[in-house]
């Protein structure tokens, strides 16, 4: 699986990359029909000290796009939120897939 990442207002991170990779490498073993991830990491003002790092990733697979976002006080949480969600869209999928099949 390629992964990409785009930085919005952040400076690009060497660790948040590779915790992201972690992540999304496991998704990746457990659904072999991931092609490509691409992670959008951005700060955001908000009156919330709670949110405001947010992190957006798409996925591409055979049929449409898979897409999760969250908004944290920490980036790690953001990408852990959405790769959760991310899990659960391709638990449906996958779901979807055997019935059809």
């Amino acid at each position: 699986m390629e992964i990409i990442f785009e930085y919005d207002g952040v400076t690009a991170s060497e660790s948040l990359e590779t915790f992201a990779r972690e992540k999304l490498n496991k998704l990746g073993d457990k659904y072999q029909m991931i092609i490509r991830a691409d992670v959008f990491l951005k700060t955001e003002n908000t009156t919330s000290t709670d949110t405001g790092m947010i992190c957006n990733i798409r996925l591409s697979l055979p049929g449409p796009r898979l897409f999760a976002e969250s908004s944290n006080d920490s980036f790690r949480e953001s990408i852990v939120e959405s790769i959760s969600e991310l899990e659960r869209q391709l638990r449906k999928r996958k779901e979807m897939m055997k019935t059809h099949a």
